[in-house]
């Protein structure tokens, strides 16, 4: 068994909360800026409440259902048993160590805050498709509800690897073998396919596809962005569990995908309406940072930047898919997650280049298919169980705000408060 190495420890430890500056204040701001004025706190809020709903759900039973050992026996392990590790139980000292398929150097503490800090971003990556029309309340009963029922055992299929006794790891990442280093299904399918089952079940704003619903505030959206790319380092590299040469390839890929769906991003933009827009480019940068996830431990240089080109114009395409099928993804969650993160995973077959594993570099097809099923049950599963769950909210738990409240903006109706104090607007000299 290694001994706890202080360097890794606090790596881990600095990447956690890089993970955690990504949900607050980055996604806070960047989807607040994208929101129309009247909707800005309350979009905020949304990703604070998933902070602390999803951070509680996480250290009671969440970790203990995700990486704990197997409720009874047999080939599958679908689900931990929560009582192991209930309220973090046995862990909760300085001596146990992180354990998923061997040991790492690191405190089984730190372990557990890493991949909780994930669980808290993956619900309110949902919040952006649904932005102007929900009520606070329901909104962390769904992501207490989604987080238990969803992602907890969609992460353990996808990044458990077993324990210190042989037992089977989860079926996507250990039995099928699909490749997703840092949350591509996990995270980006899980909440993009979520997203376009919730927008289903919440039906559109008033006046989609007729009244203009421009971003409040752009620079808020840059600052967001930009926020969510620092703290992206610690979401890939962290995935490294430790301060080494995988963690080093996997900050480089970071760089160089996202910059460029960037330029991918804005090339579409301009040979498609003529222009380049800072909007298109803080989506460009959240487009990359998405693709690469599942492939940054997997891909050369060529490989990074090819998956950033691909995803940087299949993004930037795809969030116009909305207005054509009559759903309406508020901030493009589906376009840029859902699309994002299948193309990077699905990629790795033709792009991994350390195992010879991706087709480009001597493999076969199998790696492509172990990608492509492990895409297809996720996004099964979670569109099936967000449809309940969505749908049982709407009907029992008044999820959806009334036209009313909407149209008044549910920052006022709902939260009695505003993003933005225009009272002094023309005063001293300034004309109205």
């Amino acid at each position: 068994m290694p001994e706890i190495n202080a360097g890794d420890t606090a790596f881990i430890m600095i990447a956690t909360a890089m993970v955690l500056l990504m949900t607050v204040p980055g996604l806070a701001m960047f989807y607040g800026g994208m929101v129309r004025a009247k909707s800005t706190l309350n979009m905020i809020m949304m990703s604070f409440g998933a902070m602390v709903v999803v951070s509680l759900v996480w250290v009671t039973y969440g970790y203990s259902v995700t990486f704990g050992p197997a409720i009874g026996s047999g080939d599958w392990s679908l689900l931990g048993n929560p009582a192991t590790y209930w309220g973090l139980g046995s862990i909760m000292n300085p001596e146990s160590m992180a354990i998923n398929g061997g040991y790492y150097p690191i405190p089984a503490l730190s372990f557990v805050a890493f991949q909780g800090v994930f669980a808290v971003i993956t619900v309110a990556l949902i919040s952006g498709a649904i932005a102007d029309r929900v009520r606070f309340g329901p909104w962390l009963l769904f992501a207490a509800i989604w987080g238990t029922v969803v992602y907890l055992p969609v992460s353990r299929a996808v990044f458990y690897f077993g324990d210190e006794n042989g037992e089977q790891g989860g079926f996507i990442g250990a039995t099928l073998g699909a490749i997703d280093f840092a949350g591509g299904t996990a995270v980006h399918i899980n909440s993009g396919i979520a997203a376009l089952a919730l927008v289903i079940v919440l039906g559109k704003r008033v006046g989609f596809g007729k009244t203009p619903m421009r971003p409040s505030n752009l620079p808020l959206v840059m600052i967001g962005a930009g926020l969510l790319w620092f703290g992206w380092f610690g979401f890939n590299a962290g995935s490294a569990l430790g301060a080494n040469g995988v963690a080093a390839i996997a900050f480089i890929n970071t760089i160089t995908a996202t910059s460029a769906a960037v330029l991918a991003w804005l090339l579409t933009e301009k040979i498609r309406d003529g222009h380049a827009t800072s909007l298109g480019a803080a989506s460009g940068v959240v487009a990359g940072l998405v693709a690469i996830t599942p492939a940054c431990a997997s891909v050369d240089t060529w490989g990074a930047i090819a998956i950033g080109l691909i995803a940087g114009v299949l993004c930037a395409l795809a969030v116009g898919l909305k207005y054509r099928f009559g759903y309406d993804d508020s901030l493009d969650v589906v376009g840029v997650h859902l699309v994002g993160g299948i193309v990077g995973t699905i990629l790795i077959g033709f792009f991994e280049a350390f195992n010879g594993a991706g087709i480009f570099y001597g493999g076969d097809a199998s790696q492509l298919i172990a990608q492509i099923q492990g895409v297809a049950i996720v996004m099964v599963y979670t569109f099936v169980m967000t449809l309940i769950i969505g749908g049982l909210l709407v009907k029992f738990a008044g999820f959806r705000a009334s036209n009313e409240q909407e149209l008044q903006g549910v920052d006022l109706a709902l939260q009695a408060e505003s993003a933005y104090d225009f009272s002094d607007a023309g005063s001293k000299g300034v004309s109205a």
